[in-house]
């Protein structure tokens, strides 16, 4: 089937690159700096970078992490543009003010490129919800949809990513002043595990807690069974990320199989990248799917 756009994304879908790679996806990098050293986001490019990466956390340092600027995007859509339309589906803008950047760099290539066609969306995800939204868009595109249907479609359902994750270790939320030291240190001792979702403006929410892995695998497997498409029944895309525990997104996905048959061997466990890791630290799991509409608060 002929392509009729090209379709673009940022590093910060947390898939990796050899697979983004293979749907013929444009990748623009985010990066992170480590005492001034500047590292760009790898996507398992590199096998051994999130090792150096988790090094660097336990080693006690704390990466910063910047937006990608006007003229980087700008660079990156000219080079686009010069072989086709473009829709480009950005980091959502609860996590980051780059898509701003974005769209101020296709407003002043429509000008130098009248004859093409550039569109960005606020994907309003983050993470491999982020990826999930961005294959979506990918199926559509080699199924031969125009750019404006799969922009529509990409619109109307981006609401409809859910991302439903909790963490087990709040030592980097400490660290990083997200959380006191005390209130670490309880939570280190009896088990805590705050559970999280993205609201409807792309921001997190951290609404609940549980204690012990267990706990927090049966809460999430429930909140899914809440809200996902057809409820037991979805066989939609599921993606769970994470963070330097791979052990307890495997349980997850065990949880989750036994409760949505129809996802039996079709879950795929990625890594969050070193953007979101940044922030979030070790420990983090996260599931995404798709559902009913994100609500506030």
């Amino acid at each position: 089937m002929e392509r009729k756009f090209i379709l673009s994304c940022g590093s910060t879908v947390d898939l990796p690159y050899a697979y983004v790679s293979s749907r013929d996806i444009p990748v623009l990098f985010y990066s992170y700096t480590v005492d001034d050293a500047e590292y760009v986001d790898d996507m398992e490019r590199d096998p051994e970078a999130l090792n150096r990466f988790y090094g660097m956390l336990a080693a006690g340092k704390l990466p910063r992490t910047s937006q990608i600027n006007e003229a980087t995007y700008t660079e990156f859509f000219d080079g686009l543009l010069q072989k086709g339309d473009v829709l480009h589906i950005a980091f959502g803008s609860g996590m980051s003010g780059s898509v701003n950047n974005a769209m101020r760099a296709a407003e002043v290539l429509r000008e130098k490129y009248p004859e093409r066609r550039i569109e960005v969306i606020d994907s309003m995800c983050s993470s491999s919800g982020y990826g999930l939204l961005v294959d979506y868009a990918a199926d559509m595109r080699d199924a031969g949809e125009t750019l404006e249907d799969t922009a529509a479609w990409v619109t109307a359902h981006r609401q409809r990513i859910h991302h439903q994750f909790f963490s087990t270790d709040l030592s980097f939320y400490r660290r990083s002043g997200r959380m006191s030291g005390a209130a670490a240190t309880l939570g280190a001792i009896l088990g805590i595990c705050p559970i999280m979702r993205l609201n409807d403006a792309g921001r997190i929410i951290a609404y609940d807690k549980v204690r012990g892995k267990k706990k927090a695998v049966a809460e999430t497997t429930r909140i899914m069974l809440e809200h996902a498409e057809n409820g037991a029944a979805y066989d939609g895309k599921c993606y769970i990320c994470n963070s330097n525990c791979r052990a307890d997104a495997e349980a997850l996905r065990a949880s989750l199989e036994k409760a949505f048959p129809a996802l039996k061997d079709k879950i795929v466990i990625t890594n969050i990248g070193t953007i979101i890791a940044s922030h979030c630290g070790p420990g983090t799991v996260a599931v995404f799917f798709v559902g009913d509409e994100r609500q506030p608060g």
